[in-house]
């Protein structure tokens, strides 16, 4: 595969996963909408990896440490905003996908963090998507 279709593999499991968040949204289930968010975030910064250093991305889900990488073999930069928002994204990253872990985590999110993160998830994502023309 080339780069830009890694990339593009990537994009579409994440549109799929950033639709998924909406869904989980519109049915109340708060800790997926942020794990989806997660999800869908940390696909696409895999793809920008892919496309912007035409290498494998690493096995990690730490999507600070993606952006970072991608910093230095190109000239995209994230901002602070963005940083905190993978930050408080890959706390929502799930290891272990074991019912008792999930209710636990699931019980500390309210409607009005999960629709916040979703937000500011929708607008990195819009962002993130502009990235692609850089590598034209």
């Amino acid at each position: 595969m080339t780069a830009i279709e890694k990339y593009e593999y990537w994009k579409s499991y994440a549109d799929r996963d950033l639709d998924a968040a909406e869904a989980m949204f519109e049915t109340g289930r708060w800790f997926y909408v942020v794990f989806m968010c997660q999800q869908a975030i940390e696909k696409m910064i895999k793809g920008l990896y892919n496309l912007h250093t035409n290498d494998d991305v690493p096995r990690t889900h730490n999507i600070g440490l993606l952006a970072n990488r991608i910093e230095d073999c190109s000239a995209i930069l994230f901002n602070t905003e963005k940083y905190e928002l993978f930050e408080t994204l890959s706390k929502y990253y799930i290891a272990d996908r074991y019912p008792d872990f999930i209710s636990k985590k699931g019980d500390l999110i309210s409607k009005e963090e999960a629709k916040t993160i979703l937000i500011k998830t929708r607008e990195t994502y819009a962002w993130l998507q502009t990235l692609k023309a850089l590598n034209n």
